[in-house]
């Protein structure tokens, strides 16, 4: 990307660029064995450095067109809630939207919010014809997030990723960029 990475707002949320500072507490929440149980990528205990090198990445990847990551905070109080992202592995146009949310946060709508907001900015602003998410079968309450903002089941793969020691079935969903007018997201 040629630009900085924008902030993005909504009515009780700021997305925004992780910094570094921030290590500590992506460390307590995303480390949480509840959160890093249904999250493919966040292990458990979480690594001492793990989240600062986890930050170090995103500003050079931005900038390489290949991730656009948000730290998800209160916009009144600036506190962590969570992390929501774009992973864009090619320049097809395509991206994988992830999340996670602190355990404390569950159950409000924080997860549905940011991403909502982020996948109208994928669509809209960086141009991607299609955004995909997966899920953990046994983590329904992510499927639920993402009905929400408008994507659409795809279907279901058996025993298709490793957790734990675990095969996990996962659920797939997509939504596609209107081919006329405005965002199915506004």
């Amino acid at each position: 990307m040629d630009r900085p990475q924008p902030v993005l707002a909504t009515r009780r949320l700021l997305l925004r660029p992780f910094v570094v500072q921030d290590a500590p507490d992506v460390k307590r929440l995303a480390g949480h064995v509840d959160v890093a149980a249904t999250t493919l990528h966040i292990p458990h205990p979480y690594p001492d450095g793990a989240a600062e090198d986890w930050i170090a990445t995103h500003g050079p990847r931005w900038s390489e067109g290949t991730l656009c990551s948000y730290a998800i905070v209160d916009a009144l109080e600036g506190f962590l809630i969570g992390s929501v992202a774009l992973a864009i592995p090619a320049k097809d146009g395509r991206a994988e939207l992830g999340y996670w949310i602190g355990k404390p946060y569950w159950g409000r709508g924080h997860a549905t919010e940011a991403a909502r907001r982020l996948v109208r900015f994928g669509l809209d602003e960086l141009g991607l014809v299609e955004i995909r998410a997966r899920h953990m079968s046994r983590n329904p309450a992510s499927g639920r997030v993402l009905l929400k903002i408008g994507m659409s089941h795809q279907g279901r793969r058996a025993q298709e990723v490793e957790k734990g020691g675990t095969r996990e079935d996962m659920e797939y969903y997509a939504i596609v960029r209107p081919a006329l007018g405005d965002s199915l997201l506004r």
